[in-house]
């Protein structure tokens, strides 16, 4: 016979591990955009990889009385560069209503609890991971059965919080993990392909602690695009021609013209005016330690960059020498 205190410890830890499930059920993963800042909100192509670390998330919903509005509980765990969450909470807030709307749970009281290992920093698409991992509590919770493409959709409908029309980059590689070529359609869904790739490549990304608003960024891209049209003609000319050579590459498993086309994409970003001196300086410091090639990656004008580090050697070299730049926060990926 049970007694009656093992039987609630029992319960206690089947309910743990009924949890445990279901929050690997909701992970939903950090990306690197390679090649494709900016130009990719324009339809041209990008290539993108999900990082192995994820957010997740924890939903409880309960009914509300008759005549009463929906509360929404927010429990953010995840780890954060300073101020982050600060800067982004109105962003978030509205994107989380997004997504409660859209999936039909924004007639409930909801409580959520985000957590999870990847770090919070401009350019690693944390923002499309939380939206996506909501999406995917939601559809345990509700419960409604939906696809992965459903669950992306719900993810792209999110995104529109934070970044007014975002590209639907993030949110694809949060959804659907590894090497992706996407682009954008006029008039239809982003077409994207999971690339396979000859080898893992290793790569060491690093912040420089500054939080960018991705909606302004773009938008200062846009008015300058529309002010000088030949400008931003030429600078896409440019990087169609990059982009193309860089999914060849990889295809090929040729890390050497890899790099140099990371440099490439770096000095577009420059000239469409989203690096920034704490990036640049970042970039320079990873080519000085060894690194095939190296770039910032997302936003720009703060957030992270980028390095090319094809041995385990070269990596932990270049993630040294970054923390010796000043970089507050380094970390070490493999793509594959």
């Amino acid at each position: 016979m049970v007694e009656e205190g093992e039987c609630g410890e029992q319960q206690q830890q089947q309910h743990k591990r009924i949890g445990e499930r279901i929050l690997q059920r909701t992970r939903a993963f950090g990306k690197l955009i390679l090649f494709g800042e900016h130009f990719v909100v324009y339809n041209l192509p990008a290539l993108v990889g999900a990082v192995a670390a994820y957010t997740d998330c924890e939903c409880e919903l309960s009914p509300v009385e008759d005549g009463e509005n929906g509360v929404t509980i927010l429990i953010d765990n995840r780890l954060a560069v300073p101020n982050y969450k600060v800067k982004k909470k109105d962003e978030g807030d509205e994107a989380i209503a997004l997504v409660l709307k859209h999936l039909g749970a924004d007639k409930y009281n909801v409580k959520l609890t985000f957590d999870g290992n990847l770090t919070c920093v401009s350019g690693i698409g944390a923002s499309a991971a939380q939206v996506v991992a909501l999406a995917r509590a939601l559809k345990y919770e509700i419960p409604k059965p939906m696809t992965e493409d459903e669950i992306n959709a719900a993810g792209y409908e999110g995104e529109k919080g934070y970044h007014g029309t975002p590209s639907g980059i993030d949110n694809t590689a949060a959804t659907f993990g590894g090497l992706l070529r996407f682009q954008r359609t006029t008039d239809g869904p982003p077409i994207f392909v999971k690339k396979k790739i000859k080898e893992p490549i290793r790569i060491v990304y690093a912040s420089t602690g500054i939080t960018a608003s991705t909606s302004t960024v773009v938008g200062d891209v846009r008015k300058k695009r529309e002010e000088d049209p030949l400008w931003f003609e030429t600078l896409s000319q440019d990087y169609c021609e990059v982009v193309l050579k860089a999914e060849s590459a990889i295809d090929n498993g040729d890390m050497i013209m890899l790099g140099k086309l990371l440099d490439e994409n770096h000095t577009l970003c420059q000239k469409l005016t989203v690096s920034c001196k704490e990036l640049d300086g970042l970039v320079i410091a990873a080519r000085k330690a060894g690194a095939f090639g190296a770039k910032m990656s997302g936003t720009g004008r703060g957030g992270l960059m980028l390095a090319l580090t094809p041995t385990e050697e070269l990596q932990n070299k270049v993630a040294t020498a970054l923390e010796q730049a000043g970089a507050p926060q380094v970390w070490k990926q493999t793509l594959e």
